[in-house]
């Protein structure tokens, strides 16, 4: 994964980063706000010998003081003298329990010892404090008495014990710091775990290596395009623009031996075929060209359910022999869009579509019309679409950004090869109008074509 790869991730999953931040955040400060708080009074030790009658006198002193240091630390931490802590302050906690509230701690290269004492009640933190004040040099007079009964170290107590007035613990602030970054950085995780995991078609180069076709056109989404009757109410100029560049696109493809006959199709439904062949075909129709839209989706027919149209009669007709194209042709708009539905639903669509009837009325169409547009059922949930491929000039495959994964894809376009289909390229459909790819294509910076000057 590229470095823009991840930026691209952590822009698509940005809501999952600033999820991780609230979530980390409010749970720091809820479990601050459940921890008891704790107050912490210290005192420090200094440890001293009385011997200085000369100057190395006073510089063995010296390190023999703090060569205890290090011994007194233990004893001050041990159960021993928290038990005579607890013996002359008449506390309620085991040794075991204030040992585990005793911190001790030496400023390194001198003789100095602190202690700090942590409870849930300041007025106890301070007392037991100083306690210990009390009770260590007394416990160390004991253990370090000579039998000529010299004691060769001196304890002091030069920093009294406080009464604290904050807690020492939970540092809220800080918590909810720390929290809120753990959860930025999970969140940040996720969305780039999310990306690694997603296997949908997302950029056109991909989409272009897996159909072995080129991407004909970008469609942008637009909620006029999902409510499935975008053309009764008028093309967005954005939408309209975007495909006048597939039209221009699909006019130049094969200037000596343009395709007439197309096939539009998905690898699965909801995949935007049936969207992108109407306004592919008014895109047509607005620049000059004489166009006719045939209805093969015998099984889910949608094309004059959006046009407003009757659905009644129409290809099945022809087929059977029981009408002519002239009597199931409708017209669409000011443009003369011809239209042929896709007429009752037959027993047999697979056969119907790939019948020698068919290839008929695609060779009349192809006579009459500059384009001849082609709406097939899915290629993988159903055989149709591989049986009528082989009769038409080639296919244009609609895949749906984020959502077409990329094996059905590939899959969709060997299907097609198999077959000795011709795979004429790919509309990249329903694109976000924030993704890359549309902020690539300009999009992202508030440009709209001009609509046609009728």
């Amino acid at each position: 994964m590229e470095f823009r790869d991840v930026l691209a991730a952590l822009r698509a999953g940005w809501w999952l980063a600033v999820m991780g931040l609230v979530i980390g955040g409010l749970a720091a400060l809820g479990g601050s706000l459940l921890m008891t708080p704790k107050y912490t009074s210290s005192t420090q030790l200094f440890v001293s010998t009385d011997d200085a009658s000369s100057t190395s006198a006073v510089f063995q002193g010296s390190q023999f003081s703090q060569d205890r240091v290090s011994s007194y630390v233990e004893l001050l931490a041990g159960e021993e003298l928290a038990a005579r802590v607890v013996d002359a302050a008449n506390l309620d906690l085991s040794p075991g329990e204030l040992a585990a509230e005793i911190g001790v701690s030496t400023v390194p290269q001198t003789v100095l010892i602190n202690v700090t004492v942590t409870d849930p009640s300041p007025q106890q933190a301070q007392r037991i404090a100083q306690e210990i004040g009390e009770q260590f040099p007394r416990m160390v007079a004991e253990l370090e008495t000579t039998s000529s009964g010299a004691l060769p170290v001196q304890l002091d107590v030069v920093r009294e014990a406080g009464l604290p007035t904050v807690p020492s613990s939970p540092q809220t602030l800080l918590n909810v710091a720390f929290g809120a970054l753990a959860g930025l950085l999970l969140g940040a995780v996720a969305a780039i775990t999310r990306a690694r995991l997603d296997r949908s078609v997302k950029k056109p180069e991909e989409a272009a290596a897996l159909a072995g076709a080129p991407v004909m056109g970008v469609v942008l989404r637009h909620q006029d395009l999902d409510s499935g009757n975008a053309a009764n109410r008028g093309r967005p100029p954005r939408v309209a623009e975007d495909y006048r560049q597939l039209r221009a696109n699909l006019q130049f493809l094969d200037v000596d031996e343009p395709p007439k006959v197309i096939m539009v199709s998905s690898a699965l439904p909801s995949e935007g075929k049936t969207t992108a062949i109407i306004n592919l075909a008014l895109a047509l129709a607005e620049a000059g060209r004489k166009v006719t839209v045939v209805e093969a989706d015998l099984r889910r027919p949608k094309i004059t359910r959006y046009l407003g149209m009757v659905g009644g009669v129409g290809l099945t007709n022809i087929l059977a022999g029981t009408a002519d194209v002239t009597d199931v042709t409708q017209y669409y708009g000011e443009h003369r869009l011809a239209v042929i539905a896709a007429g009752p639903t037959p027993p047999n669509p697979s056969g119907l579509v790939a019948s020698a009837s068919m290839a008929e009325l695609l060779g009349k169409l192809r006579a009459g019309n500059d384009f001849v547009l082609v709406d097939s059922p899915p290629i993988l949930p159903v055989a149709d679409s591989t049986g009528l491929a082989v009769l038409v000039d080639g296919v244009l495959l609609s895949v749906r950004y984020g959502s077409t994964r990329k094996d059905q894809l590939q899959q969709s376009a060997t299907t097609l090869q198999r077959v000795g289909a011709r795979t004429l390229g790919i509309i990249l459909n329903i694109v976000p109008p924030k993704a890359e790819i549309a902020q690539a294509l300009g999009h992202g910076y508030g440009y709209e074509a001009e609509p046609d000057q009728r």
